[in-house]
């Protein structure tokens, strides 16, 4: 394989990551010169020269008028990446347009017909449905950040059918449906949007599988290590938040510089403070965020609009939550409750929720425990507190 060959013979920071993208541009931009791999890479000049070297050693690529894939290099990318019919230039519009409706109003149409006929959103779990554009528009994001074509996606919860605009915008890039490299997993509690995501899969020949889960159990050991990426819009709580991204890392290959999508209610800066904490804590790094990305059908809660992080895997990632989750999860329960969380450094007890020592987990991680200083807690007990009404 080419991509461990010199990988073999270069010590990357970046990971294959880096490789795999800087032989693809030579594939879909032959005689691209050294400065501009270096550019799309985001590698220093150097270091996109050095890969370029192990690649032409390897036979994937020639130096001929810039450089470019040799015909076995192609055959190989199309074969193993399947790329084999790509609709070039509307892939091209895609990667270069910040306007990309125009070139995908056919797709928004058939999701404009679909998305009115989804279950209703189940409030009690935190479900708001997003509109048919901010969900094509995380697929376009998924292949701009080329984590779509030939690779193996991840859905930790889908009730905005992300799966269903990945799979309807491969059919698009692929008009001759050939491509068959791709595949999209859905893990879901709701079977209601899983049996719905199944019959538009089932009908319209898009490369879904669904799954019924309940993330507050353990990952399945066979969906360990499995995926290149993952979407999630998780409960808007801390612990919905660290919950959902841990079962997705899980799920990743243990590799660096693997895209996570995480799209998330604006927050205050303590919480995304407490966030960003989260992310650390599980060897993350946050590698873009767009403000307002998401656009939300009658969110209010959230002023119908969220944001979009793309976080990135290194060599530190680890999940924080690998046994079964018994911490409140939901916003409602999350309100209702009142938690004992122990210190992991000393075993301090400390109380949180509507009448604990602190409001909420996130206030508590940032200001740490009082007698040790350290800010990793577990939870021990939590009782449901019945709030006074007022009358």
């Amino acid at each position: 394989m080419y991509i461990e060959q010199a990988s073999q013979h270069i010590r990357l920071q970046e990971g294959t990551q880096a490789i795999e993208q800087l032989l693809l541009e030579c594939y879909l931009n032959p005689g691209i010169s050294t400065k501009e791999l270096a550019r799309k890479t985001l590698l220093p000049t150097p270091v996109a020269a050095a890969i370029k070297r192990e690649l032409i050693k390897a036979g994937a690529l020639l130096q001929d008028r810039g450089v470019r894939c040799t015909s076995d290099g192609s055959a190989w990318i199309e074969r193993e990446w399947g790329y084999e019919g790509l609709n070039r230039s509307l892939y091209h519009d895609l990667l270069l347009e910040t306007e990309w409706t125009e070139g995908l109003k056919d797709v928004l149409a058939i999701l404009e017909e679909l998305f009115p006929l989804r279950p209703t959103a189940d409030v009690q779990i935190d479900q708001s449905k997003c509109t048919p554009e901010t969900s094509l528009r995380r697929a376009v994001l998924c292949l701009k950040q080329h984590a779509l074509i030939g690779k193996k996606i991840l859905c930790v919860g889908d009730d905005d059918l992300v799966s269903v605009s990945i799979g309807l915008l491969l059919q698009r890039l692929f008009p001759a449906n050939g491509h068959t490299v791709t595949h999209v997993d859905v893990l879901d509690i709701d079977e209601r949007f899983l049996q719905y995501i199944e019959t538009i899969a089932r009908e319209r020949g898009l490369p879904i599988r669904c799954r019924r889960l309940d993330l507050r159990e353990p990952l399945p050991d066979k969906l360990h290590g499995q995926y290149d990426c993952f979407f999630t819009d998780p409960p808007y709580t801390l612990q919905g938040m660290s919950l959902f991204i841990s079962r997705g890392v899980q799920a990743l290959k243990q590799e660096k510089g693997l895209p996570i999508f995480l799209s998330f209610a604006h927050k205050s800066p303590a919480f995304m403070l407490a966030m960003q904490r989260e992310f650390v804590r599980m060897g993350l790094t946050v590698s873009a965020n767009f403000p307002r990305f998401n656009a939300y059908e009658g969110a209010e809660m959230i002023a119908n609009r969220s944001q979009m992080f793309i976080l990135r895997t290194t060599d530190q990632t680890k999940p924080e939550y690998l046994e079964k989750f018994t911490d409140a999860l939901y916003t409602g329960e999350v309100k209702q409750t009142l938690r004992t969380y122990r210190c992991r450094q000393c075993s301090k007890d400390v109380y949180v929720g509507i009448t604990g020592e602190f409001a909420t987990i996130e206030q508590l991680k940032n200001e740490g425990c009082a007698d040790c200083g350290h800010d990793t807690f577990e939870m021990v007990a939590k009782k449901t507190v019945a709030q006074e009404k007022n009358s």
